[in-house]
């Protein structure tokens, strides 16, 4: 998030809004504290039923849509990050991000629709994902979930979580948002384990980005 804020202040073009949706089911409690510490001066949104997520059919975070001044998606790309991270040393270290992704954005709020990163209407319809009916219920069941777990109901929280993780297991935004009721957190061990696996099965939770030249 800092690094965004830089990105965002570089960039200092009144019709280029930045809006950074948090999708988080512990709310504003869980969310606010990390906005005020980043201290944004963008637009920030706490989204606890990941209703974002679910209309772009997003599967990870941070994941972003560009939109045009006409209200068009130009582009919708995943694993959208500002800069290289790394977390942890030696063999544990695990590296991840890409330092392209925010040149990109740069390049299309200077030249929008000549931007060479701005997508064609086929493009961005072929790099949406598609819901399929079982997606659709799991995003209900998710939402369910939050609805049972707010009132205190656990066991029936447990059981509409489980019943959406079943209905759609490649979302990672719901492995990940699990993990956060946990003492290792979104982005431990488990998480990394995830990735591992995800790799080892030639699998990719986010769609490889094409910005190589950016």
């Amino acid at each position: 998030m800092p690094v965004w804020q830089r990105v965002y202040e570089e960039i200092n073009d009144p019709d280029f809004v930045l809006i950074c949706a948090a999708q988080d089911t512990g709310g504003e409690a869980v969310a606010g504290p990390i906005f005020d510490a980043a201290n944004p001066t963008y637009v920030q949104v706490v989204d606890e039923d990941h209703v974002i997520s679910s209309a772009f059919n997003f599967v990870n975070v941070p994941s972003a849509a560009w939109i045009d001044e006409t209200g068009r998606i130009v582009r919708i790309d995943e694993g959208t990050y500002a800069a290289i991270h790394e977390i942890g040393d030696g063999e544990e270290k695990f590296v991840f991000g890409n330092d392209v992704y925010a040149q990109a954005v740069k390049d299309w709020v200077a030249n929008g629709a000549r931007s060479r990163f701005a997508q064609s209407t086929a493009t961005v319809s072929g790099n949406i994902r598609k819901h399929s009916f079982d997606q659709r219920k799991a995003d209900a069941a998710f939402r369910l979930a939050n609805l049972f777990r707010a009132h205190g109901w656990q066991a029936k929280a447990e059981q509409y979580w489980e019943m959406a993780r079943s209905l759609n297991p490649d979302s990672i935004n719901f492995i990940r948002q699990n993990l956060t009721l946990t003492e290792e957190g979104s982005a431990g061990e488990t998480f990394r384990k995830v990735v591992m696996d995800y790799a080892n099965q030639g699998k990719d939770y986010y769609r490889p980005l094409d910005l190589e030249e950016a």
